[in-house]
């Protein structure tokens, strides 16, 4: 008897979408943890940056940009937490891409810097599934209100884009 398929499940759109939010999640809490690393492996395949052709591509790169650019403290975190919110998600499933848009505020507090927004921006960001799995394509931030940054950008405010 051989066997041969009648019908090919279709990926289902809810559940690509809900696995695109959870990366998108994933990567506030790697950079809030401190975890370069983490976010240097998120990004091994894809490129990271701000708006125009500043971008970094590869883990290697895009940890060495982390490391290079964000203050860490004591606790091996940056005091900081992104609130990623207004998350826009449309997905191909035919094609196994999706785009996303969604806000971002940056909150940060240390023992003498009552918590406070420090920045607030855009994500504009590209999925691509492979072998059943999403991950980053890209990932392009744009800065639209910038407060006090002095005590988490170990460059200048430059580097937002202002």
């Amino acid at each position: 008897m051989r066997a041969t398929v009648t019908s090919v499940v279709v990926p289902d759109q809810e559940h690509s979408a809900r696995a695109i939010e959870n990366l998108i999640a994933t990567y506030a809490e790697l950079v809030d943890a401190g975890d370069f690393a983490g976010l240097g492996a998120m990004f091994a395949d894809g490129v990271f940056g701000g708006e125009g052709d500043a971008v970094a591509s590869g883990r290697e790169t895009i940890e060495k940009l982390f490391r290079a650019t964000v203050r860490v403290y004591d606790d091996g975190t940056p005091r900081t937490k992104h609130v990623t919110t207004n998350v826009r998600i449309d997905v191909d499933e035919v094609a196994g891409t999706a785009v996303s848009h969604s806000y971002v505020t940056v909150f940060q507090a240390l023992p003498d810097l009552p918590m406070q927004p420090i920045v607030a921006g855009r994500y504009r960001d590209v999925f691509e599934r492979k072998q059943g799995t999403w991950r980053f394509a890209e990932r392009r931030f744009t800065t639209d209100l910038v407060g006090d940054v002095s005590r988490h950008l170990l460059v200048g405010r430059e580097i937002l884009g202002t």
